[in-house]
């Protein structure tokens, strides 16, 4: 499958994630690199319960958002910390992203993603336990992360940066 040139920006909430994800969209259109949005959020996809989903029965959504991921060279995750881990929304999207074909593991094998968070609190837990995950199902995750809070805005240099190194990264063969 051919991919596109740009980036996904995934953000795992509505509320200061998706306004960081909204950053990283416009720092990459002053890039003048390709860049979207896809607000899990705005989805609406069933709570994954391994006794009534299986393989048969997956989203229309969740196939039109992978066939999406599949084709996009680069991603950015914007998360929130819940209860010093990954949002329930992101961990059910991925839960429905894993038995969603055979070909699950070829998604996220090699794929450059950048991880960031705006946090209410301490929030290095979201990005230790996102990257954990993330290297577990083989991904690439870009050693540079974005931590923001109240007290820690935004950085546009952090931002820009980030967006520089993943451009700089391809998806590995396997």
């Amino acid at each position: 499958m051919t991919k596109s040139k740009g980036l996904i920006i995934i953000s795992a909430s509505c509320g200061k994630n998706l306004e960081l994800a909204q950053t990283f969209l416009e720092k990459s259109n002053e890039l003048n690199i390709y860049a979207e949005i896809l607000d899990l959020t705005t989805l609406n996809i069933p709570l994954f319960n391994p006794r009534i989903h299986s393989k048969e029965n997956i989203p229309v959504e969740i196939k039109e958002i992978k066939k999406k991921l599949f084709s996009i060279e680069k991603w950015i995750i914007c998360a929130p910390e819940y209860n010093g881990s990954i949002p329930p929304i992101l961990t059910n999207f991925i839960a429905w992203l894993s038995i969603s074909g055979d070909d699950f593991r070829n998604l996220f094998n090699g794929q450059p993603i950048a991880i960031a968070t705006f946090s209410g609190g301490v929030g290095l837990e979201i990005l230790t336990s996102l990257r954990i995950q993330l290297v577990h199902l083989g991904s690439q995750v870009l050693g540079r992360q974005l931590f923001s809070s109240f007290s820690k805005p935004v950085d546009q240099k952090t931002v820009e940066d980030i967006i520089q190194r993943l451009s700089q990264m391809t998806k590995l063969k396997i």
